[in-house]
């Protein structure tokens, strides 16, 4: 894979602007006691500053303009994404100030992915207007309107569920952080030369927030870089998936670690009658924690599965194996979410165990 010859330099500027915003976010956070207490529903031990995660968000934002104003990205969609990155951004700010409603969240977030995909949705609404060859031409039209209307509202859904989920699995010290980075990479490795620019400088001013909150958090992200951070990736994902290079399928497959984990733990509450839109620690990172972990080992743990399980998939999927067609592709991401659940299953039953045989000994 060669670089394009921005891609350095791009990132370069994300990551250093990353490092300096995160820096002056800690100073702002403690001056205006933006602190997460330690307490029963969260998983860290001291009192740390949130919101740290506004430095992503400069760092993207800046190399976004950088690449816009050089030619190096096309400039309509360098906008768009700049205006939804701040308002995700906007509302978790305000979030982690004064707290924000979750209707207004979603709103907010669906509105930043309106505003995001429009030259998608553009391009389909055109589409649209294909006629179908024969047959009654309005009802053919009217039809594929619907059906274009359903696909537009569906994926809203779904990428307003990534932010959401990845503002879940934000719960513990470089979890997010790494995750993050690890999808970026993967799908700039999967881009063509054109391509790699803007999950290249996503990957580097994520890494640029890093040091600050993992190993040992001196400011956690705060819901202004886990919703900014899920927008990103969602976004990411479908850049690659569309750009004919690679399997489409790539991005799913990357992220299934946090798709299980947050879309399982949320089933598994509705499922159990609990109010699944309010705090807690139920996912399986957070019970590894509360079984005794650290921090650092949870997040090897899924890297771990990233490394072993994720990428040779993924290297399997986009050298052919298995992928001679879309059903391949869907075959294998199927696979993997099907053993990710099997995982999830085992991990939580391994940790509710631990912790019932730990009630046992101190009674």
């Amino acid at each position: 894979m060669s670089l394009h010859p921005a891609a350095i330099p791009l990132a370069l500027a994300s990551a250093l602007v990353a490092v300096l915003v995160t820096r002056l976010s800690i100073h702002y956070a403690l001056r205006r006691s933006l602190v997460d207490l330690p307490g029963q529903r969260r998983s860290h031990s001291v009192p740390t500053p949130r919101g740290g995660g506004i430095g992503i968000v400069a760092g993207v934002v800046t190399g976004l303009a950088i690449g816009a104003s050089t030619r190096q990205l096309a400039s309509p969609a360098c906008v768009y994404a700049i205006v939804a990155v701040v308002l995700v951004a906007a509302g978790g700010w305000i979030d982690d100030h004064r707290g924000l409603s979750a209707r207004i969240r979603i709103i907010v977030h669906a509105l930043a992915m309106v505003v995001l995909y429009v030259p998608l949705f553009q391009l389909a609404a055109a589409m649209s207007q294909l006629l179908p060859a024969g047959g009654n031409q309005d009802a053919g039209s009217l039809a594929t309107g619907s059906v274009t209307a359903l696909a537009a509202v569906v994926f809203v859904l779904a990428n307003v569920w990534s932010v959401n989920l990845h503002n879940f699995m934000d719960g513990i010290n470089g979890l997010l952080a790494c995750q993050a980075i690890f999808v970026f990479l993967v799908l700039a490795a999967l881009a063509p030369e054109g391509g790699q620019l803007i999950p290249l400088l996503c990957a580097a001013a994520t890494a640029g927030f890093l040091p600050s909150n993992f190993p040992r958090a001196r400011v956690f992200m705060g819901d202004v870089g886990s919703g900014s951070l899920g927008l990103l990736i969602a976004w990411a994902v479908v850049l690659q998936a569309v750009s004919f290079h690679g399997s489409g399928f790539s991005g799913l497959i990357a992220c299934s670690a946090f798709v299980t984990d947050a879309t399982c733990t949320l089933l598994s509450r509705m499922l159990r009658g609990r109010r699944w839109y309010s705090a807690h620690r139920e996912h399986l990172y957070q019970w590894l924690v509360r079984s005794g972990f650290s921090h650092a080992r949870v997040v090897a743990l899924y890297m771990g599965w990233n490394l072993f399980v994720v990428v040779p998939v993924l290297v399997a999927v986009n050298r052919g194996v298995g992928s001679e067609s879309k059903i391949g592709g869907l075959a294998w991401t199927l696979a993997v979410y099907a053993l990710a659940l099997v995982v999830w299953i085992a991990g939580k039953r391994w940790c509710l165990r631990r912790a019932k045989n730990a009630r046992r000994e101190k009674a």
